[in-house]
């Protein structure tokens, strides 16, 4: 019996060791390199944005200004106006129905989780924007923040690759109604949310076509995007007297 408990053991270990090499293989595999034109930025008049970790999503705060850029187009341009009174917005993507429904993590719904998660084919995604009357520490006090610096040229990628994420009617960005918090909205989106493309990988993006590398297997969870920013990046969560936007 305690033979066959110590095969039982290694066998387990043998197992353990076995899925974490492949875990390893493959967040090395995935791991997307950055663009040096573009990352670390070498002009002086660079912009900033942050990445905001709220614990179970991320989302990226830019400034409301920025939306009428290079890079952006017909649909940043009419939030940048429906916006007007605010001088940042807060943008995050995530799947409709899940994402409608939880507000915060105490409004978890594993039900609803896995159905977004597992739905074959993936499920329709959607973009809140906020609206932000105070600076983000002051608006989001227990999120964990990274201001992240891009060049001109880097942001104007960002706003390109966030243009393609919204679904025009009309012409126009399809509003659903109003969002989980502040004065907000929630948008039709393009993209199709499953395990393998969360928010977190879509905000992880935004940065990678600003020039930043990204390693997607560590990126599904809040915590992973973190470390990989500050793995890869040199990035790290700002001190709160300091969680807010620069302007060239």
């Amino acid at each position: 019996m305690r033979k066959l408990r110590r095969l039982g053991l290694a066998f387990a270990g043998l197992a353990l060791a076995g899925l974490a090499a492949a875990l390893l293989a493959l967040t090395l595999w995935t791991a997307r390199s950055g663009d040096p034109s573009l990352y670390p930025p070498a002009e002086p008049d660079t912009q900033t944005v942050l990445l905001v970790s709220h614990g179970w999503h991320s989302g990226l705060v830019l400034p409301r200004d920025s939306l009428t850029g290079e890079g952006a187009g017909t649909a940043l341009r009419n939030l940048a106006t429906r916006f007007r009174a605010y001088d940042a917005l807060e943008f995050g993507w995530g799947e409709a129905r899940f994402y409608r429904a939880t507000p915060t993590l105490a409004a978890f719904d594993w039900r609803l989780a896995l159905s977004a998660l597992f739905t074959p084919g993936g499920s329709d995604g959607v973009i809140q924007v906020v609206g932000l009357a105070r600076p983000a520490r002051a608006s989001f006090p227990q999120a964990d923040i990274v201001p992240v610096p891009l060049s001109r040229k880097g942001l104007a990628r960002l706003l390109a690759r966030l243009e393609a994420s919204f679904r025009l009617t009309d012409g126009q960005p399809a509003a659903l109604g109003p969002g989980l918090y502040g004065p907000s909205l929630f948008y039709e989106a393009h993209g199709r949310f499953s395990y393998s493309n969360v928010c977190n990988h879509w905000a992880a993006g935004l940065l990678h076509a600003a020039g930043l590398p990204i390693t997607p297997v560590l990126d599904t969870h809040p915590s992973g995007l973190l470390a990989d920013l500050r793995w890869r990046s040199g990035l790290t969560a700002s001190a709160p007297e300091e969680a807010d936007l620069s302007k060239p």
